[in-house]
């Protein structure tokens, strides 16, 4: 393959995930009643300071695989936040039809994702 090439598909994964966490992140001060609330009923201590925190390095790390700073690290931070939000907020296991449906596709969505920043972070070690 051309160096321009893979350098631009490279650009456009980065692009790609870390626009993902940047504009979920940006979405999140438009909804932060609910998502607060939610945080809070998993009985998670100072939901709106843990959900402002989240936010906060969901942005700055997207922004850092986007622009190329540091991509592994933004890479592997951005799947233990993945990791940590599924956990969090989308225990399928304890819900019922059809909302553990949903839960369940999401997570199938969310390790496509990590599976997509490993790779990310792998590449860029």
């Amino acid at each position: 393959m051309q160096p321009e090439a893979q350098a631009i598909l490279w650009f456009a994964g980065r692009l790609l995930l870390g626009g993902l966490f940047v504009v979920a992140g940006v979405r999140h001060f438009f909804i932060l009643a609910p998502v607060t609330q939610a945080i809070a009923a998993r009985g998670v201590p100072a939901a709106r300071l843990v959900l402002l925190s989240g936010t906060a390095f969901e942005i700055v790390a997207g922004l850092a695989l986007i622009f190329g700073f540091r991509p592994a690290w933004a890479a592997l931070g951005l799947a233990a936040f993945t990791i940590a939000a599924s956990v969090l907020l989308l225990n399928f296991w304890d819900m019922e039809e059809p909302a553990r449906a949903n839960a369940t596709g999401t997570w199938q969505s969310n390790l496509a994702i990590i599976g997509g920043l490993l790779v990310t972070a792998a590449h860029s070690l």
